[in-house]
């Protein structure tokens, strides 16, 4: 039914979304469907690491790799041992970020820059760092993990909404670049969805999200990660240059 089996990596693999993906394409390895094995890079928690390896048990080889996703040198070094274990790359899921919310009259520089060179600049470090070697093999697929927010803003976000309007743009720059060598740029833009973040909001706070939600209910991580697993499979070889909103409406 599909073509091969594919090695890939995903930034930000250990929470919410991430750890998602990560089982999501691990899960599709058990079943020997599309991919054989999975590197993911995280940045801070050792344990949660340890946790999905453990998770996922034996069925799939998992490698975690620590790393600073903002710095450039750090991504090629993990790409490179990640590329030394998988046996080479066909995936590439850029999904590490942070948030450091505030007003604009509040926001300081540090926490400007400091969301920028997480979300975004991890973007360009990992897709550079994988790209040669996509190109030289005349395939590749890279999804990049963006939000609502850089599509329509969010008070207190200018930051945040910043560097995700950046990676749509940097989605369709690059995917305009590479397609003709057989390599697909997509972007996935999610809505409110269950995690750490939104965890912390209070009832009134989260009752407030979901009125501006068509399906009245906020996303699970697995929502994301199941469309991503498309944007990586064969069946998705006909697709670059997207943004898929998985928002339960916001987005129209």
């Amino acid at each position: 039914m599909l073509k091969k089996s594919k090695r890939a990596i995903v930034t930000g693999g250990t929470r919410g979304i991430g750890k998602a993906i990560v089982k999501e394409l691990a899960a599709r390895s058990c079943c020997g469907v599309l991919f054989s094995d999975v590197a993911f890079i995280y940045n801070s928690c050792d344990e949660c690491a340890e946790e999905i390896q453990r998770e996922i048990g034996e069925e799939t080889k998992v490698f975690a790799f620590k790393a600073d996703a903002s710095s450039f040198n750090d991504a090629q070094a993990t790409v490179d041992a990640a590329i030394k274990k998988l046996g080479g790359v066909d995936i590439l899921i850029n999904n590490a970020g942070i948030t450091k919310d505030n007003l604009l009259l509040r926001m300081s520089e540090h926490d400007f820059d400091k969301v920028i060179e997480v979300n975004l600049k991890s973007v360009f470090n990992y897709s550079k760092a994988v790209i040669k070697t996509m190109i030289s093999q005349r395939y590749g697929r890279i999804v990049n993990i963006a939000s609502v927010v850089g599509l329509i803003g969010n008070a207190g976000q200018s930051n945040y909404a910043a560097s995700k309007a950046g990676i749509i743009g940097f989605t369709k720059s690059l995917a305009r670049e590479v397609a003709s060598r057989g390599i697909t740029v997509n972007a996935v833009a999610p809505g409110f969805i269950e995690t750490e973040m939104t965890s912390a909001l209070n009832e009134a706070q989260r009752q407030t999200l979901i009125t501006n939600i068509p399906m009245k209910r906020l996303g699970k991580p697995e929502d994301v990660a199941k469309v991503v697993g498309f944007l990586c499979s064969d069946e998705a070889d006909y697709i670059t240059g997207q943004v898929i909103s998985v928002d339960g409406g916001m987005v129209m």
